[in-house]
């Protein structure tokens, strides 16, 4: 098998193997280094002999080597009588054995674990992309801009974190799933963000984070196929994500919305993002995942900027306003009233917003926007320039820049 082959099917078993070593063994953080090493060996020995059963083989390699961990760290702890307690079990080489109860609950067990709620929000993100994702401690360490040795202090705690919690590696339920699964949703939608829109950097985009947020998303939704919430959130990613390819310049700049070539947007996943949302809206469950991919959906429908139906979409931003008082979302609703009732109507409405949003990057800009509209070139140029100062992406702080620089009074 070529090596790329093995590459993506170890990326897509490593989560059901993981969760089958947990669910048997417990001991999460050293089962995940025991995982790890049995992906190594997989990664060398596949690409010549393919196994009849690769998820059983991984599961083997994985579990012999949890047990000489384990049995390596109870020997420097001296507590070699503890040893008989970790025995596998006769059986253990069978292939019933070698099969987890079921590899769709381990994985969405794992993105429960990973997504805790005494870990930070910081630490669900890091876990998450290592456990469940595959990334290494390094391509997570890259993607959020930290040092590797940052980044594995900050798993290696999330990992004691679990352990010391005493949590049963099983889906909560009740109360604590409908919350844990909000948690993972909010971290999945966090990972796309971060890979969409970079935050921090020189690159105006992670296309990796992104499609590994749509990767995992996808699991989740195949799992969970009746949570509107869920679908919502798919179809938010997909909607989202055919924009990208417009998204940037040849020179790597930044293409705002209003200036992307529509062509280029990708109408495969528009429309199966647009059959996602409208699978859903209908049944009045609507929440803010499925209302935000309503209003991507209005986007990607619009044959122009211009010929967007931009009532539809501020009148879908105070539903979800709704759900939460978020201050960034009427920001956005601000930019959805200029373009549909006018600059000058929705300048007092951005006024209501400077004590929330005063030193965000976002509100300069949207007031440069503004101002720009209603013809006030001074007061947007300066506007910009704020907005650029404040900005942390480069390619942003360039675009911003460059607006300020085109408002500059010709001499």
């Amino acid at each position: 098998m070529p090596l790329t082959e093995v590459e993506g099917l170890l990326r897509t078993l490593a989560p059901q193997v993981l969760g089958a070593v947990v669910r048997r063994y417990g001991h999460f953080d050293t089962a995940e280094d025991a995982v790890q090493e049995a992906l190594l060996a997989a990664a060398t020995q596949w690409p010549t002999e393919l196994p009849g059963n690769p998820l059983a083989w991984l599961i083997t390699v994985a579990s012999r080597r949890l047990t000489d961990l384990l049995r390596n760290e109870q020997a420097r702890q001296r507590r070699e009588n503890r040893i008989a307690r970790w025995a596998l079990p006769e059986d253990w080489l069978s292939p019933a054995a070698d099969r987890p109860e079921s590899d769709s609950d381990d994985t969405l067990i794992l993105l429960f674990l990973c997504c805790h709620p005494s870990l930070s929000v910081a630490s669900q993100i890091a876990l998450t992309l290592r456990a469940v994702g595959g990334l290494t401690t390094a391509e997570i360490a890259r993607a959020f801009l930290v040092p590797e040795a940052t980044m594995a202090r900050r798993i290696s705690r999330a990992k004691q974190t679990i352990k010391d919690s005493g949590v049963p590696f099983a889906v909560p339920q009740g109360e604590a799933r409908r919350e844990r699964l909000g948690a993972v949703l909010h971290t999945l939608y966090l990972i796309f963000n971060e890979g969409y829109a970079s935050t921090y950097g020189p690159d105006l985009q992670r296309t990796d984070l992104a499609a590994e947020a749509i990767r995992l998303t996808r699991l989740v939704h195949r799992l969970l196929r009746d949570d509107c919430e869920v679908t919502g959130l798919l179809a938010l990613m997909l909607l989202t994500d055919a924009r990208r390819p417009a998204r940037s310049a040849a020179d790597g700049g930044l293409v705002l919305l209003a200036e992307q070539d529509r062509r280029l947007w990708d109408s495969a996943l528009i429309s199966e993002g647009v059959a996602l949302i409208s699978s859903v809206l209908p049944r009045g469950q609507a929440g803010p995942y499925q209302i935000q991919a309503a209003i991507a959906a209005v986007h990607d429908e619009a044959p122009s900027y211009e010929e967007t139906d931009w009532a539809q979409i501020a009148a879908l931003y105070d539903v979800l306003l709704g759900f939460s008082d978020n201050p960034v979302t009427a920001l956005n609703r601000v930019v959805a009233v200029a373009m549909a009732r006018g600059a000058a109507v929705a300048l007092p409405l951005l006024d209501d917003l400077s004590a929330q949003l005063g030193e965000h990057y976002r509100y300069f800009a949207v007031r440069g926007h503004l101002l720009e509209m209603v013809g006030n070139a001074t007061e947007a140029r300066a506007a910009y320039q704020s907005a650029g100062e404040r900005a942390t992406s480069m390619p942003m702080q360039r675009y911003l820049f460059g607006k300020a620089a085109s408002l500059a009074p010709r001499s």
